[in-house]
């Protein structure tokens, strides 16, 4: 069994810290490479197939400059031969949309991956600005 390494979370955890910076390319090279990875993330409705999920992350990338990560609050970490999940709060500060100015973001993330030609690739990432309790109103679609 190939191991969920301490390495292959700091990859992706730096995979963050390009996207923040305007730069998908790390985070797209730690896909799965099936047709069944899928991407949902606080820009758009969830994107599934290979070149869905890469736009999807070219257009996130593009909504940031100047980030600096902040951290990682580790939730969960689960790993079994054929499937491993991270859940997280990732915490940075970027220009966001055009702002002039560094503002703090915190997302509340899951990462799904599975072992690919020997090597652990994402095959499912959630990520959401809900960090804290909000009002059950806050379920209901304005439209």
């Amino acid at each position: 069994m190939v191991a969920l390494t301490d390495e292959l979370l700091e990859l992706y955890h730096q995979a963050l810290g390009a996207i923040i910076n305007g730069d998908p390319g790390v985070y797209k090279s730690m896909l799965s490479e099936r047709d069944d990875v899928t991407l949902a993330n606080p820009f758009g409705p969830i994107a599934s197939g290979r070149d869905a999920v890469e736009q999807r992350l070219e257009g996130a990338a593009s909504n940031y400059t100047d980030g600096q990560l902040s951290g990682f609050d580790l939730i969960a970490k689960y790993e079994t031969p054929e499937l491993a999940y991270l859940v997280e709060v990732e915490r940075f500060r970027a220009k966001v949309g055009g702002r002039d100015e560094l503002v703090p973001v915190a997302l509340r993330v899951t990462s799904v991956f599975r072992p690919e030609d020997g090597a652990w690739k994402v095959v499912h990432r959630h990520a959401d600005p809900i960090t804290v309790e909000r009002p059950a109103e806050s379920v209901i679609s304005p439209g």
